[in-house]
């Protein structure tokens, strides 16, 4: 394995003597923060309509650590318990918030963050006001919670935890376990978006269906992204398996927007739709991408939707899997509106839903947040997401030597995802991020110089001096090379890195 070439990075001392005077911070937002202050190769940020909101002032920023802090406290998202009951008694004390709007409800393996964005952009170019729920969160756990297309803000975010707190005490002594992570940040996000009103929530599951927090509501859409291996301790070892607890989410009478799945996966959602007398709509059969172009900052598209075809959409995003997104998100909208039904044979609006795409964002999705040398952020975190990626990067990036920076969890397929990157990494420099997650270095570098071989791995133990040592190893390609960087591995790294190099 290399070793970092010498070059004019700051003293490391710097780092420590930074994170030394930050004892008053919640640990991992610290090790961001010095990171970002010592790293070299930064590039000026770009403003964001959907960024989140930072802190306005320091009592705000106090108070969001506050409940950050309590919200640590609770069991972790990874840990399940495949119980209903502590969500259903909160809602039960809120007075039902989930069922004062309509929503669609979204689960699959990969692409379900993504599609979900696309809905909520479609939705609102036809004047709806939306919630979105998605996770995990890229830099800021307010993005989780948005309202009109942009997370909620800190005041709103802290008061809400504050107006729901004693709702979720009084549920934590009634029940054998307290509520979790995930499920108070749910319940916060479904009392957001009838305080807002929405009138449409837009709902990503945590992990599986059946028994995820999310699915105390009554989807009249339900949307299945492509099911692939991933959490296989937890929902099952054959994309079969898994789609058992994902088609929970299909709900009595509902329509179902069926991605391309695999064989057993889609006979289980199937099955389940026939169960619950859902209407189906797949993707081949009912909708699908009739045709797509690569194009100067994404790629042109030919939809084909439920009520017919939407010619020149401009998607701003790269590869083939968000073309995909694209139709599946196309979709479940003509579904909320009818469209394809006895109700409404017509399409939306072209120009409607050609604004509305061509506006669509999905930060940390093959996203560029440096040039010279170009550094890609992509959240990939399986073989399936790797594959994606690194099929788009062939596709949509000129590079003739691309260097990688990878940080996974631990409890990943951490083989299958280097081996799907293997192809389009000419050198690759493993690290980790800063959750307790992350996988061991040591270990990751072993199971790299296995797939890359030795000469072609380095490591870097912290995400700010491997992100410099593979722009450094970009760098000696020189100017007009195309050399470049792809960081990916999880979405902890990808927001991690975004905040490393400037992009806020």
């Amino acid at each position: 394995m290399s070793e970092r070439p010498q070059n004019d990075a700051p003293d490391p001392d710097e780092f420590d003597e930074i994170m030394a005077n930050e004892t008053d911070r919640d640990p991992d937002l610290a090790v961001i923060e010095a990171g970002s202050r010592t790293l070299r190769a930064q590039v000026p940020p770009t403003p964001q309509d959907d960024a989140p909101a930072g802190p306005r002032t320091p009592e705000e920023a106090q108070a969001l650590r506050e409940v950050e802090a309590e919200l640590a406290g609770r069991w972790p998202e990874t840990k399940l318990d495949p119980s209903l009951d502590r969500m259903a008694a909160l809602m039960d004390i809120l007075g039902e918030p989930q069922r004062s709007y309509p929503s669609i409800h979204i689960t699959g393996t990969n692409g379900k963050t993504s599609t979900a964005r696309m809905i909520e952009t479609l939705l609102r170019a036809f004047e709806l006001r939306t919630g979105r729920y998605t996770s995990p969160h890229v830099q800021s756990v307010t993005e989780r919670i948005s309202l009109d297309g942009a997370p909620i803000s800190v005041d709103r975010f802290v008061s809400t935890f504050q107006d729901i707190k004693p709702y979720v005490e009084m549920v934590d002594g009634s029940q054998p376990h307290r509520m979790s992570f995930f499920e108070v940040l749910t319940g916060m996000a479904y009392a957001a978006f009838a305080d807002a009103p929405v009138d449409v929530a837009v709902v990503e599951v945590g992990m599986g269906g059946s028994w995820d927090a999310t699915n105390v509501v009554d989807g009249g859409v339900a949307v299945v992204t492509p099911i692939a291996l991933d959490h296989t301790d937890r929902l099952g070892g054959t994309p079969g398996e898994i789609a058992v607890e994902k088609s929970g989410v299909i709900k009595q009478g509902a329509t179902v927007v069926l991605a391309q799945q695999p064989v057993d996966a889609a006979q289980v959602l199937l099955r389940r739709a026939v169960e619950v007398d859902a209407t189906v709509a797949r993707e081949g059969m009912e909708f699908g991408v009739a045709s797509r172009e690569v194009a100067v900052g994404g790629q042109m598209l030919t939809l084909r939707g439920l009520g017919g075809e939407y010619e020149q959409i401009f998607l701003p995003l790269h590869g083939a899997h968000q073309a995909h997104n694209a139709a599946v998100a196309l979709a479940a909208v003509e579904a909320f509106f009818g469209v394809g039904s006895s109700r409404a044979a017509r399409p939306l609006d072209i120009d409607t839903v050609r604004g509305a795409f061509a506006s669509v964002t999905s930060p940390g999705r093959l996203e560029v947040v440096r040039r010279s040398p170009t550094v890609v952020l992509d959240a990939a975190h399986n073989p399936a997401g790797a594959q994606a990626a690194a099929e788009a990067v062939r596709e949509a990036f000129g590079f003739t030597h691309l260097v990688g920076v990878i940080g996974p969890s631990g409890d990943k397929d951490v083989r299958g995802l280097l081996e799907a990157f293997e192809p389009i990494f000419a050198e690759v420099v493993v690290t980790r991020n800063s959750s307790h997650r992350s996988m061991d270095v040591d270990e990751l570098a072993a199971i790299a110089v296995e797939v890359f071989g030795s000469e072609r791995v380095q490591v870097e133990p912290r995400l700010d001096d491997a992100l410099e040592a593979a722009i450094t190893l970009a760098e000696e390609e020189g100017e007009y090379a195309g050399a470049g960087v792809l960081v990916a591995g999880s979405v902890i790294t990808v927001g991690e890195a975004r905040l490393l190099l400037g992009r806020k």
